[in-house]
């Protein structure tokens, strides 16, 4: 369901928001919280309120089936301008294969959860494409028995420049159905009209909804003002009474919001700010042109606590590195594709990106790729070099996490930016990418997401036949083994 403010369909104006309600658990007795249950508390709140602009459109996600058709909501609201304020409340899962984070979905069971739940990363890559600190992100969450540790180590880390607000539950007893009260207080207090700065709210709903053994995050960046025009609209009087707000300063640009002592509810872990870094965590470099004041935080660390640890910005990292040369045969499982010529500086982000999947973080070396991605698109355009290669690195670290379908649709659209940079069909960067697409979608284990991307795969198939003949019936003999017909009719 979508919601227009202004109640038409015309274009959005410069100043307008958009909100994403997403609100998933599974049907069954698998369902750990009623996360839908929130939503009419939403709803009766001003459209303005969950965007802090003065008009918003609101997209409204209620127990969904289908990741895929949720990743296409993310990926569309993440492509509009403006400020993005995301509210996820659901259960998180742990893929036992990949050890990556799972949303669960309506049709989630155990078995189930890697083709009918939504990938964290999913999540964390479309949001890191986005323009620094135009994000903000609300959860509300509880994590499953296996999930849970992953999450206190770090596992739900966003990214640079997004704003990240919420809390995370333990598994609940067996027979307990929890209930989405941290975002609900939310709604409470913007439905008495008041309207305080985000981490004036986190502090009000930490205290109000508990359980002491939570995990809340409060991680503040310079987005700007959360109330229209510019600074954080204050609490006075009557509404600040009725909405149980304490007025309190908001966090200063930067930093990570964390509750002050006098005030953290019981339980609460109060972690004062790192003047440089922890011991032992390692910083991820940012491309060059990321905002002044940049905080550098290590996703897989510092939540543990209750509080993410927070570094200066390092030293500015070079551009993006250039395009590496492609073999046509898959790349060895070792690595991720290099840049063609190393960057004259040490930043440069390759190694991180390797260490983070090799150690199982898969979820930390897609946001890392994605942030130089987006700097690629912003310094030099769409079907830039830079930006092919980026996408190649992702499409290389969707291989590395062991999942074939994304890495598959990634090589595709590598392909299809080279065509479309007029590169032949017969060259080998080109017959590279529709071979390691190839190679990945027949890998693929699920028949539905097979079926799905044979349609873009035979089509590029026709335009890049490749050096091994009878590619175009390798797809039509699987499609004949899933009894799919061809889609070439």
């Amino acid at each position: 369901m979508v919601i227009n403010a202004q109640g038409n369909n015309q274009a959005q104006p410069a100043d307008q928001g958009t909100a994403l309600l997403l609100a998933a658990a599974p049907v069954g007795k698998g369902c750990l919280i009623d996360a839908a249950a929130v939503l009419p508390a939403l709803a009766a709140v001003p459209p303005s309120a969950l965007t802090g602009t003065p008009a918003a459109t609101v997209v409204e996600l209620a127990d969904p089936l289908d990741p895929q058709a949720v990743l296409t909501r993310i990926r569309t609201a993440a492509a509009l301008p403006g400020q993005l304020h995301v509210y996820v409340t659901g259960q998180l899962h742990l893929d036992h294969r990949q050890h990556l984070l799972h949303l669960a979905l309506a049709r989630t069971t155990p078995s189930t959860l890697r083709y009918t739940a939504l990938p964290w990363h999913w999540l964390t890559g479309e949001l890191a494409l986005r323009r620094p600190h135009t994000t903000t992100v609300v959860l509300d969450l509880v994590a499953d028995a296996d999930a849970w540790p992953h999450v206190r180590g770090g596992g739900v880390g966003l990214g640079h420049g997004i704003r990240v607000f919420g809390r995370v539950t333990p598994p609940p007893p067996r027979r307990t159905l929890l209930t989405p009260d941290y975002l609900r207080t939310y709604a409470d207090i913007w439905r008495t009209g008041a309207r305080p700065h985000l981490a004036q709210l986190h502090e009000t709903a930490a205290g109000r909804s508990g359980p002491a053994e939570a995990l809340f995050v409060a991680m503040d960046t310079p987005v700007g003002a959360f109330a229209p025009g510019g600074a954080a609209a204050p609490v006075h009087g009557a509404a600040a009474a009725a909405a149980g707000v304490p007025v309190a300063q908001p966090a200063r640009a930067g930093t990570t919001a964390v509750l002050p002592p006098q005030s953290a509810p019981a339980g609460v872990a109060v972690v004062p700010l790192p003047q440089s870094a922890p011991a032992g965590t390692a910083a991820v470099p940012l491309p060059q042109g990321a905002p002044a004041g940049t905080a550098t935080v290590p996703m897989s660390h510092g939540m543990a606590t209750g509080a993410v640890p927070v570094m200066h910005q390092p030293p500015t990292a070079p551009s993006p590195p250039p395009l590496p040369t492609a073999e046509p045969s898959p790349a060895p499982a070792d690595r991720i594709p290099a840049p063609a010529h190393p960057p004259a500086e040490p930043e440069d982000p390759h190694p991180a990106m390797l260490a983070a999947a090799q150690a199982g973080r898969h979820a930390e070396a897609a946001a890392i790729a994605a942030r130089w991605e987006s700097e690629a698109l912003r310094i030099h355009g769409a079907g830039s070099a830079q930006a092919v290669h980026w996408l190649e690195v992702r499409a290389d670290l969707a291989r590395l996490a062991q999942d074939p379908g994304r890495s598959c649709a990634l090589w595709a659209e590598v392909a299809r930016a080279r065509l479309a940079r007029g590169e032949a069909a017969s060259d080998d960067d080109v017959e590279a990418a529709v071979d390691r697409a190839h190679h990945q979608w027949e890998q693929l284990g699920d028949p539905g997401r097979a079926r799905a991307l044979a349609v873009a795969l035979t089509e590029l198939r026709g335009q890049v036949p490749g050096r091994r003949p009878g590619a175009l019936k390798a797809i039509q003999r699987r499609l004949d083994a899933l009894g799919t017909p061809s889609p070439l009719g």
